[in-house]
């Protein structure tokens, strides 16, 4: 994959309906008012000393960032959103709506944008779930305003 195939799924993304349910897409997975594509994603870390931990990280955030700039190239910069506040209030038992409610769980930060002519929000953040798991470069389509 590659950043002209990543533009394209966000360009997609941005002019496909939502599902109707939630569940797997095309692309990752999606529901009512939103999509979230599966860019990338790296091998499991099962057996790592950490030193390929940190060095997928690095790519990932190196490729979240290099996407990014070609989306500022279009939309301005974008805001850059942490999800650490969202993720204590699910916790803490708030409804959070999707996708910021799964998302929050597993995607400390987004880079946001609010492309005009459009009442649909573009997220781009890097995914880990856990130190084992892989990392994923997601791209988030979605109208539903962030919380």
């Amino acid at each position: 994959m590659d950043i002209a195939h990543w533009l394209a799924t966000v360009d997609l993304l941005c002019t496909r309906d939502f599902p109707a349910e939630h569940g797997r897409t095309d692309v990752g997975t999606g529901g009512p008012g939103y999509h979230i594509a599966e860019l990338l994603t790296s091998g499991d870390f099962w057996e790592d000393d950490g030193t390929e931990w940190e060095e997928t990280e690095t790519q990932y955030e190196c490729n979240r960032d290099g996407l990014s700039e070609r989306l500022t190239e279009r939309w301005g910069p974008p805001d850059p959103i942490s999800l650490a506040s969202v993720f204590e209030r699910s916790t803490g038992g708030e409804n959070i709506p999707e996708p910021w409610g799964s998302l929050c769980a597993h995607v400390p930060n987004l880079h946001l944008w609010g492309p005009p002519q459009t009442d649909r929000w573009v997220a781009l953040g890097v995914s880990q779930w856990d130190k084992e798991l892989p990392f994923q470069l997601l791209a988030v389509v979605t109208e539903v305003d962030p919380p």
